[in-house]
């Protein structure tokens, strides 16, 4: 018994010919596929004809694929699945956690603002900008958040991200401490936890909130003198080694503890994220030696004007300050008061 059939159909006063394999119907208006110039609109009957001869001969239609439905993404989950591979890669802790926040944050704009999920064909700019423009946030906030959710898009809507403009901030000029040496004194009185921790900041250059906070005993080398960050501890993502000053090193030698607990805490267990700045609050608010403008991080950029103007080197700048590309150093000093120049290095006649 034969696998086809051949027969004549008709559409709004149009012939064709039908052909069923296998119960699989194929529709044919010419014979283009047979490699012959028969049309169903001149002679029907011919071209079922040669539709049959064909088939008695052994040739068969191609064979319809089925048109697998392309499954539907949400942009929730391409940031899910972006933010995953992150937390599985060596990236910094810090670079992990805000791809967190910044999930958690689309999740909120979704459910309030649009009530369901987004798919990445219903997504259009409009929709970054109302999630990138909350007046809760502030300017520096939403170019944070901004440079944060481009690369969890990648190839799907990066490129509508670029096309966001966000108000610049007016960068702050960021003061140097004033008779730091005597606010030293007077924090080594106050709170050795704080003291410490601003010294690490001085001299070490590390950035108060994360890299001191959490610093072990395991990343510190008295013998050979330095500190050594793995790229999950700093902010840049590479490995930092930071040389020790002798002050540095004479405040660790006197309270050593175990490789597996942290320097601040004396424990394994570190202090909470706020816990320096509650400190250094406490501290600005009875000390007449810092003013409001000053922070924590006061101590690094003033250290940070200490290296540069006594090598000159903005990649030694770069490579002491833990930053990812010598830009950031570069953009980092305009905000400071460094003096770059003498007055004999200006031109005169």
């Amino acid at each position: 018994m034969s696998d086809f059939r051949v027969t004549i159909g008709s559409l709004k006063g149009l012939q064709f010919v039908n052909v069923y394999v296998k119960e699989v119907r194929y529709r044919y208006w010419n014979a283009k596929k047979l490699g012959l110039e028969i049309n169903a609109i001149d002679n029907p009957a011919l071209l079922k004809s040669a539709f049959e001869i064909k088939l008695l001969e052994g040739w068969r239609p191609t064979i319809k694929k089925n048109l697998e439905k392309k499954p539907i993404l949400y942009i929730r989950e391409v940031i899910q699945k972006s933010v995953l591979q992150i937390c599985n890669s060596d990236y910094s802790d810090t670079y992990k956690r805000d791809c967190r926040r910044v999930l958690k944050l689309w999740e909120e704009y979704e459910s309030e603002n649009i009530g369901r999920k987004l798919t990445i064909k219903e997504l259009r700019i409009n929709h970054f900008e109302m999630f990138l423009k909350q007046q809760r946030w502030s300017f520096s906030t939403q170019r944070i958040i901004k440079s944060t959710l481009s690369p969890l898009l990648r190839e799907w809507k990066e490129s509508a991200l670029k096309n966001i403009k966000i108000k610049k901030v007016a960068s702050n000029l960021h003061k140097p401490l004033p008779n730091i040496t005597e606010v030293f004194r007077e924090l080594k009185d106050y709170n050795e936890n704080l003291y410490l921790a601003c010294l690490l900041t001085y001299s070490c250059l590390l950035r108060p909130h994360i890299e001191c906070r959490l610093l072990k005993w395991s990343d510190v080398n008295l013998e050979k003198g330095f500190i050594s960050l793995s790229g999950k501890q700093n902010k840049s993502g590479r490995n930092r080694i930071v040389p020790l000053t002798e002050r540095v090193k004479a405040e660790l030698t006197l309270r050593v503890g175990e490789q597996d607990e942290y320097v601040l805490s004396r424990t394994k267990k570190p202090y909470n994220t706020s816990y320096l700045s509650t400190l250094w609050s406490r501290y600005r608010h009875q000390s007449n030696k810092v003013g409001s403008e000053h922070t924590l991080y006061s101590f690094r950029h003033h250290g940070a004007i200490q290296v540069f103007e006594k090598t000159g080197s903005l990649l030694k700048l770069q490579q002491v300050m833990g930053h990812s590309d010598m830009k950031v150093s570069l953009t980092y000093l305009r905000g400071l008061e460094v003096k770059q120049l003498q007055v004999e290095d200006l031109p005169g006649f």
